[in-house]
């Protein structure tokens, strides 16, 4: 056995926490993701620390802020001519964001062999922010003919689907790691739910009817969505759509309703929980589950029709509150923890507090290993900050305070846009900004929230 815990970061891309059995859906087939939370600690309250790939995945790898890590960027797009949006297809070379030392450094400090194997979307190559061998897709979202480097080498297209790809070489590294004295990092990054949902496997498309699928109290089916069409093709089709506008993307299916695109978002996430499946079966077959940390996560949620939106950005549940669950065996017991918000900034650091490990000083991310290991029910700060394009918010165990940036700005405005009351008002049908209500708790999130701005300064990236 390694002296050391092995660890296995796992995230997916746009799960929200009420899609998941183990966080209240009733109707979601997430076996293997229930008992991960069955057998270890379930955040009933986390959240990403921005809502866009990108950013959330820089701020989990490096513990810092989105506004610090990379100086504020987004997703990165680039635009071409006619105004059509370009993801960059792989990461630049150099170390433009993350300057300071990751997690995955850290780790390799310590002796961990380092390991990224699916989604990346982080601007830097993973062997620039401390990883030793990765398989990696090009960033637009594909299942089916996507494209993949190794170790940055040529382009390759493994046959079948990513995930399934993926799958195999999540399960072929942990087979090869089994019995070594070398203790591992991984960090696996599982595509779906993310559409393009018409690039899944038929039998998870087919898995939930749409009749049967529960909408939430914030969706209005009596109201087409703005742009519905433009949306529905995006989750039908992404890149192959807004990008290329290849012939046969031109046209929806005659029944492709919102019903059916969260019917399909579903069945993309039962997809997701087989993957996870795949991961726990291979760590019990070798041996490893015992001394091996998994953590799994996802990097935003999707509003999938709440409040009249679409994917995600903004300060509502839908868009932020995301799954988080952790397991030890060999350390942590099974529990809940209920009073403390956790955000992905606070994932390196506390992993790091789980294997022992002193915080560093550039860190911003709170270490919540005692609360993980049931030493503690919250910290003082039990609550997390999320960034936005448009300005910031603090969410604690009941409540979400946002304040916009000044138009034009980096400067938080005077009053704030959202204030919800999430344990009276979990669909946030009821906005209290501006309305004078609940006002010494108002006041209190207002002056966190700008002592926190003005304590995390922005940051210009770095050069090449």
């Amino acid at each position: 056995m390694a002296e050391r815990p092995n660890i296995i970061l796992c995230m997916c891309d746009q799960l929200r926490a009420f899609e998941v059995g183990c966080y209240g859906n009733p109707l979601i087939r997430t076996p293997h993701l229930d008992r991960l939370a069955t057998e270890g600690v379930r955040f009933e309250t986390a959240v990403t620390t921005f809502p866009v790939c990108m950013a959330a995945r820089s701020v989990t790898l490096s513990g810092q802020y989105n506004r610090c890590c990379t100086g504020g960027v987004g997703n990165v797009c680039t635009p071409l001519p006619g105004g059509v949006i370009h993801f960059p297809q792989y990461p630049v070379s150099g170390r433009p964001h993350l300057q300071d030392p990751t997690l995955a450094e850290i780790l390799r400090g310590l002796g961990y062999h380092t390991s990224a194997i699916g989604k990346w979307h982080i601007h830097s190559w993973p062997q620039d922010v401390g990883f030793d061998d990765y398989v990696i897709p090009r960033m637009n979202h594909a299942h089916r003919a996507q494209l993949f480097s190794e170790n940055g080498g040529p382009e390759f297209s493994p046959d079948g689907f990513s995930v399934d790809y993926e799958c195999d070489r999540v399960e072929e590294l942990l087979r090869g790691r089994a019995g070594g004295k070398e203790p591992f990092f991984l960090f696996y990054n599982i595509s779906p739910p993310h559409c393009p949902m018409s690039d899944g496997p038929e039998r998870y498309l087919s898995m939930y009817r749409p009749e049967d699928i529960p909408i939430r109290a914030n969706v209005d089916l009596t109201k087409p969505l703005p742009d519905q069409e433009h949306w529905f093709k995006i989750y039908r089709w992404d890149y192959r759509y807004y990008n290329l506008h290849l012939p046969y993307t031109e046209d929806l299916p005659a029944d492709f309703t919102l019903r059916r695109v969260i019917a399909e978002y579903y069945g993309m996430t039962t997809w997701v929980d087989d993957a996870v499946g795949r991961m726990l079966a291979t760590l019990d077959s070798t041996g490893l589950a015992r001394d091996t940390i998994v953590v799994f996560t996802s990097d935003h949620g999707d509003y999938l029709g709440s409040h009249g939106r679409v994917q995600k950005g903004d300060l509502h549940e839908e868009s932020i509150r995301i799954p988080m669950l952790v397991r030890w065996p060999a350390r942590l017991r099974p529990a809940t923890v209920g009073a403390q918000v956790m955000g992905l900034v606070d994932t390196m650091p506390t992993l790091l507090g789980l294997v022992g490990e002193p915080v560093p000083a550039h860190v911003h991310g709170r270490n919540l290993a005692t609360v993980v290991r049931g030493e503690a029910t919250r910290l003082a700060d039990d609550h997390a900050v999320v960034e936005t394009g448009h300005g910031v918010g603090i969410r604690t165990p009941s409540h979400l305070y946002g304040l916009p940036f000044r138009q034009g700005t980096r400067e938080l405005a005077a009053s704030p846009h959202y204030f919800w009351d999430v344990a009276a008002d979990p669909f946030e049908l009821r906005n209290l900004a501006g309305n004078g209500a609940q006002p010494a708790l108002a006041q209190d999130l207002d002056r966190r929230l700008r002592e926190w701005d003005r304590a995390t300064p922005w940051a210009a990236p770095g050069k090449d």
